[in-house]
């Protein structure tokens, strides 16, 4: 237990400067002339020139663009400015330095959320509630600041052992404490002299779902719930007790606002989406704060965990096993669902950034391992801006969700399609040659202009500008991925300058890996089924789509051991002499005269196409019968076993297929 003068006399409180105590006291008069507003925010430069860029942002979306203040007030409104007078101060008092740092930076950003989900809760109570939320939702949890600043020793333990029992920090603020942030919250606005309204909502915003039932005949009832599931919106997408804030957020929408489970999940992308511009106001970086999927995901996680705990204190242990399972099952559903939507672009289908980010890691560690090239293409809607301003932001995301269908269907199963951002979308092509990333390139951009896209039942031209690379990761790859992207976009930015609805290619493989590659492109299974006719190349070309990506590849070391081409003992003195170098398994062979060049083609050859995968493709596709695949598949490994070095006539047999 603390004395509570402690927090009282502590030199350290939040404090208001002038300006934001005169703005609230003219706030609180309805006859304020307007001019005494704009002449006390004049008293202050730096909030002055806050609020006109605040005024300029897309938090607030004006249609003019405001260039002095006299312009913003009367735009805005009193209340507004004064909220933002106030949330620029409390601001300053939450930004610090030192270990607790992290702390104050949390409860800024929740206070930046809290504001905006309050403000468009009000929406649906009624938009006379609108300012008055936003800037309560900012001031609900002032209490927790005070006592970060005051008497932060003593806090931090109680909310690390909060967090640990998966508790509401209140409830354990006064267990440990005997004084909790809400009682702190509500004594500051007394000392700041807020008006009762403004007490009474900050005084009920932890209340339990049954409290808030039993006060629904209070005049400020709607004010009071607006702030109460603000909160939980706060502690759902800042809080580690995610789960018990996703729980009482579900009650508070279900019984409040008539919001159904499902409606629930659209609801908070809004919330992100005006978080997000609200950030932007407040210059906070909110990158840490996950997608309400994916955090709907670990409370649901969560939720199971509580939901067995508290069934396994139940007598009925037939019945609580039932509602276990039950349970269990609906809730793993549900998080498969939102699993999807987590890697997913909610308006095209297609892979978000954060999912080609990942496999585009994986794919560079794979190719750099493997010699294998890589292929990137940046694709950019000509004159999207234009397409948006002319038909409106509803032809704009019906242009995104065509041409978004249309890349899609003309990639590989391989390959890997994202939006990358706004207009842009990206592919990453596996194990591509400059002329086929090419043509998949040009046949995507092809397919953009010739797609029908109708407004009014007129056809409107929406064309791509492109850019594409291809490369092969070296041993080392720091900085290989920045590069294979940025010359990406240098390409498709080429096409833009070059006039649009364009395409430009780039290679990055260096002349031995060329040679290196062609090799390879020889010696697979596939093109040895072309040089002896048994396919042509269109067949052959359908068949590799249908082939499953192989899992994780045969070690080239293996491999050769395998084919009898180098020892164990060989292919150990490699690796060694790998790990001291950093060069790879071939180069380091050919240096030691162990392979040719032609050998660690064909090695290669078979790790990137398992023979016997293709032949069972074959066999799966009704081209081949088993019998027939296996004496092809045996006849093909004896030819380049017996001569793994394609003799002159054999290369120009292969150069010529």
């Amino acid at each position: 237990m603390i004395s509570p003068e402690k927090i009282w006399s502590s030199d350290q409180l939040p404090t208001l400067p002038a300006v934001a105590v005169r703005l609230l006291d003219l706030s609180k008069n309805p006859d304020t002339d307007i001019r005494e507003v704009i002449e006390t925010i004049k008293a202050d430069p730096a909030i002055t020139a806050k609020i006109l860029k605040a005024s300029n942002s897309s938090f607030f979306g004006l249609r003019s663009e405001c260039k002095g203040i006299e312009r913003a007030v009367p735009l805005l409104g009193t209340m507004v400015v004064t909220s933002l007078a106030l949330s620029f101060s409390l601001s300053e008092s939450a930004i610090t330095e030192g270990p607790l740092k992290s702390r104050f930076d949390s409860y800024w950003k929740q206070s930046i959320i809290q504001s905006a989900a309050a403000e468009l809760l009000a929406g649906k109570l009624g938009n006379e509630l609108k300012y008055d939320s936003f800037l309560i939702g900012l001031l609900q949890d002032i209490g927790h600041l005070a006592m970060l600043r005051s008497i932060p020793n003593d806090l931090l333990p109680v909310l690390e052992q909060a967090e640990a029992q998966q508790k509401n920090s209140s409830e354990v603020e006064t267990e440990v404490l005997g004084i909790n942030h809400t009682e702190v919250g509500v004594k500051m606005m007394e000392r700041w002299q807020m008006s009762e309204q403004f007490k009474t909502a900050i005084e009920h915003h932890h209340d339990t779902f049954e409290q808030l039932k039993a006060i629904e005949s209070d005049p400020n009832f709607n004010l009071i719930i607006i702030i109460a599931t603000s909160a939980s919106i706060g502690d759902y997408f800042c809080s580690p007790n995610s789960g018990l804030a996703l729980h009482r957020l579900q009650e508070l929408t279900s019984e409040f606002y008539n919001m159904p489970h499902n409606d629930l999940h659209g609801f908070l992308e809004n919330v992100q989406s005006r978080f997000e511009e609200a950030a932007q106001v407040f210059q906070v970086n909110m990158d840490d704060i996950g997608s309400p999927y994916e955090i709907m995901a670990t409370a649901n996680e969560q939720l199971v965990q509580l939901t067995m705990k508290a069934q396994v204190d139940s007598t009925q242990a037939c019945a609580r096993q039932a509602v276990i399972e039950e349970q269990k099952v609906k809730l793993e559903s549900e998080n498969k669902q939102l699993q999807s939507k987590a890697i997913h672009d909610p308006l095209t289908k297609a892979y978000n950034r954060t999912y080609f980010n990942e496999a585009f890691e994986k794919e560079i560690h794979r190719c750099a391992r493997s010699a294998q090239p890589i292929g990137i293409i940046f694709s950019d809607i000509d004159r999207f801006k234009n397409l948006n301003d002319t038909y409106g932001h509803q032809f704009g995301d019906l242009v995104l969700q065509r041409v978004s269908h249309v890349a899609s269907e003309s990639t590989r199963r391989s390959d890997v399609f994202c939006r990358y951002g706004g207009e842009e979308f990206v592919i990453m092509v596996s194990n591509p040659s400059e002329t086929g990333i090419a043509e998949l390139a040009e046949r995507l951009r092809t397919l953009i202009e010739n797609e029908v896209i109708e407004f009014e039942e007129k056809r409107v031209p929406v064309t791509a500008s492109l850019g594409a690379v291809v490369g092969i990761p070296p041993r080392d790859i720091t900085g290989y991925a920045e590069r294979l992207i940025a010359e990406a976009d240098e390409a498709m930015y080429e096409s833009k300058e070059k006039g649009r609805n364009q395409l430009h290619v780039r290679s990055i493989i260096t002349s031995e890996d060329q040679e290196l590659q062609k090799l390879i492109k020889r010696s697979r299974f596939s093109r040895w089924l072309v040089t002896k006719k048994i396919f042509d190349i269109p067949t052959i070309s359908k068949v590799l789509l249908k082939c499953p990506k192989q899992g994780e590849q045969v070690k080239i070391g293996e491999l050769a051991v395998a084919e009898k081409l180098l020892t164990s003992e060989q292919v150990a003195e490699i690796l060694n002499l790998q790990n001291e170098n950093g060069y790879r398994f071939g180069e380091i062979a050919i240096q030691k005269n162990l392979l040719t060049q032609e050998q660690i083609a064909y090695l290669l050859a078979l790790q990137i196409e398992p023979p016997i995968a293709l032949g069972k493709t074959l066999i799966t596709l009704e081209l081949l019968d088993s019998a027939h695949t296996a004496a092809l598949v045996k006849q093909y490994l004896s030819e380049f076993e017996n001569c793994p070095a394609p003799i002159e006539e054999k290369r120009n047999e292969f150069a010529n297929s």
